[in-house]
């Protein structure tokens, strides 16, 4: 029983690291593509702003067909998608055309998201899910750590395309090891379920529904202050600071082994503390975080240490953050598991779209675009936190 759970763990992290290493992988090449395509930094990072919009479109999708049609089906779908588009990266002629070919990675790789939600909403409660949510983490967690070194050495060794070939041969490996070993946790609902009234329906409710925004929107808000970080990193610290590609990897992937460890430590804390309490005080840290990276980088204090240290603290707090806000938003619509995992998706990455997008545009050659932006989200998660979830829940 438990070497099952495990393995269902494994290939559910397996599935929604499609994302993370979609993302994580290629980082260090930023600035090699700036110069591969003859381009600017800003077009360059269009192509993670696309793919965060294709992360969040597409994941609407997916959510109604996972509640009519059962899991499976639409994440064999994605998962092909992923794979084609990972393989077109290989041979992109343009920027325009990466950027294209990005946004359909994207909606390939979001039905691992989706389906890997809605799949622990099914088999577990709300503890047994925040737990399970927090192992996932741990799984999840080792993208930004392993992600960028190996795209930074991929990237020396055979050049930035033979990432791409990387990410479309773990697709298929992923298809393979779902296929044989990952269940289906539920069967196909009712045949009128999946109309566009009877979709609209489902996501209106859940948006006019207080609590579920205001958890929703606490960990969409921090998580796209973590993307403008993700977007404006790779120039502050390898343009602005002078790091290395490889160095540039160190440090990413130390912000990603503080997620990891505070996600252990929060499935741990589930045994007595109450979710929503552990997430208020995450969002309290993020918060300040945000407004001391915004500090160092308006007055230059600390150099490179005193921009990544707040960096290390909002990226870790996530831990606590994505966990619990997740599973106190699912826990009251298990009928809906699919839509409400989709939604939670569309918030999160369609704002990772938005904030990416930001930094990008007004970028000027200092850390400055970036941490106004990740301050901005620490702030703003904390807000809707309080104002929507209010004090006692």
């Amino acid at each position: 029983m438990l070497a099952r759970r495990v393995e269902r763990i494994v290939i559910l992290g397996a599935l929604i690291a499609l994302a993370p290493l979609g993302i994580d992988m290629y980082l260090p090449a930023l600035p090699q593509l700036e110069r591969a395509f003859a381009t600017s930094a800003g077009a360059v990072q269009f192509t993670l702003s696309t793919f965060f919009l294709g992360f969040a479109l597409g994941q609407a999708v997916y959510g109604p067909f996972a509640d009519r049609f059962g899991r499976r089906p639409p994440l064999f779908v994605g998962l092909a998608m992923f794979i084609v588009a990972s393989f077109g990266c290989v041979f992109a002629p343009s920027i325009e055309a990466l950027a294209v070919l990005r946004f359909a990675q994207a909606i390939g790789a979001c039905a691992g998201m989706v389906i890997s939600r809605a799949m622990v909403r099914d088999l577990f409660d709300v503890r047994d899910a925040v737990r399970v949510f927090s192992a996932l983490m741990l799984v999840v967690g080792l993208a930004p750590i392993l992600a960028p070194l190996l795209g930074a050495y991929l990237m020396l060794w055979l050049g930035w395309r033979s990432i791409f070939l990387f990410l479309g041969a773990f697709g298929m490996l992923s298809v393979v090891y779902a296929g044989l070993r990952l269940p289906e946790t539920r069967g196909p609902g009712p045949a009128g379920s999946l109309s566009l009234g009877t979709a609209l329906g489902v996501y209106a409710r859940l948006l006019g529904d207080r609590k579920f925004m205001g958890y929703a929107l606490s960990s969409g808000v921090t998580l796209a202050g973590m993307f403008a970080y993700i977007a404006g990193s790779p120039f502050v610290f390898i343009d602005l600071f002078g790091v290395s590609p490889e160095k540039f990897s160190w440090l990413f992937g130390a912000n990603g082994l503080g997620f990891v460890l505070a996600a252990q430590v929060n499935g741990r804390m589930m045994r007595g503390a109450a979710p929503h309490r552990v997430l208020r005080a995450a969002l309290f840290v993020s918060a300040g975080s945000g407004l001391a990276l915004l500090a160092v980088a308006a007055t230059g204090f600390g150099g490179l240490i005193g921009v990544w240290l707040p960096l290390f603290f909002y990226v870790a707090v996530l831990g606590f953050v994505m966990p619990n806000a997740t599973a106190m938003a699912m826990a009251p619509h298990g009928e809906n598991a699919g839509a409400a995992s989709a939604l939670l998706g569309v918030l999160q990455f369609g704002l990772a779209s938005l904030a990416a997008t930001a930094v990008g545009s007004i970028h000027n050659g200092t850390a400055m675009p970036m941490a106004l932006v990740v301050a901005a989200g620490g702030i703003l998660a904390f807000t809707a936190n309080r104002v929507l979830v209010g004090k006692g829940s």
